[in-house]
């Protein structure tokens, strides 16, 4: 029977992890992810985890952190039908704001450039949950494809006629040069191998291709004031990138950073809403948002 997914104070409100651990999970030692190198400083303490930091490129890790297999069967086995419940229920809400980050990307000078190269647009969203987003770009004459290891994908392919995979990127074994965007919202952070990842992006994406990233942002002002107790550092994030750490990832996978931008200056309940708006506006002209988004390109 699948647990309900545990959550994590922050002082003001409660986020939900959902992915549950199967039993008593494998742990091991790793390498940076980034450069490979092995020595470390811790950097913050989180309950029963920690995270260290890189001392030769920066990058905050988990580490040890549970084998690739145990973290598959979070999301498989451990979510259950508590996860595709909270998707549901949230998923206006959530929908919203994968519009406004992907207004914030440059999304419609995207798509004119690929109608300029008569391109319908082939799209591929890792991590596409019930394929909410998938079903709105579809209506823009897209063609879709999605992954979604949890049980949500069974939701996406019956209810909205979706393809969508259950298996994690690298297993599909897309043809070279098989999309012209991929998506990776709040996802690269959950991943064992985040260089092997970019690489696979990087050869399923066509000639001048395009990739948006989402996830927490370490460099910003509310994971610099919490630590610790920032809301994401939770158990089922295993890297926690900076700015520079996700750009170098990129980069040196071979994609070159078109844009970046930020946003949340402080979470929900923090702070009265009008001081919350100025900082809002303050973290995302600064560059120093909760959450980050990079939008990167192939070689033509």
């Amino acid at each position: 029977m699948s647990k309900i997914p545990e959550t994590k104070s922050t002082g003001s409100r409660l986020i939900k992890t959902w992915s549950t651990p199967v039993g008593k999970e494998k742990n091991r030692p790793i390498p940076c992810a980034l450069c490979g190198g092995a020595e470390f400083s811790p950097h913050l303490f989180c309950e029963d985890f920690f995270y260290v930091r890189c001392r030769r490129c920066g990058l905050v890790q988990m580490n040890p952190q549970p084998e690739q297999a145990e973290v598959t069967r979070r999301y498989r086995e451990g979510s259950g039908t508590a996860y595709l419940s909270y998707e549901l229920k949230n998923e206006p809400a959530f929908l919203h704001l994968q519009e406004l980050a992907l207004a914030d990307a440059g999304f419609e000078e995207l798509e004119r450039d690929l109608r300029a190269r008569s391109s319908q647009g082939r799209v591929l969203d890792i991590g596409c949950a019930t394929g909410a987003l998938l079903e709105k770009l579809r209506d823009r004459g897209w063609a879709v494809s999605g992954v979604e290891i949890s049980p949500a994908a069974e939701y996406a392919r019956k209810e909205r006629s979706l393809d969508v995979r259950s298996l994690p990127l690298e297993e599909n074994r897309f043809p070279n040069a098989s999309f012209d965007l991929v998506l990776a919202s709040h996802l690269i952070e959950h991943l064992n191998d985040p260089a092997s990842f970019v690489r696979e992006v990087y050869r399923i994406l066509a000639p001048g291709g395009y990739c948006i990233v989402t996830t927490p942002n370490i460099s910003g002002f509310q994971a610099r004031l919490f630590r610790s107790h920032w809301r994401s550092a939770i158990f089922d994030h295993l890297y926690l990138f900076s700015i520079k750490t996700l750009s170098r990832l990129l980069t040196q996978h071979g994609f070159t950073i078109e844009r970046i931008c930020t946003w949340g200056g402080l979470a929900a309940g923090l702070a009265p809403a009008p001081l919350k708006r100025i900082a809002d506006r303050a973290a995302k002209f600064f560059t120093a948002g909760d959450v980050m988004l990079i939008r990167a390109r192939t070689a033509r």
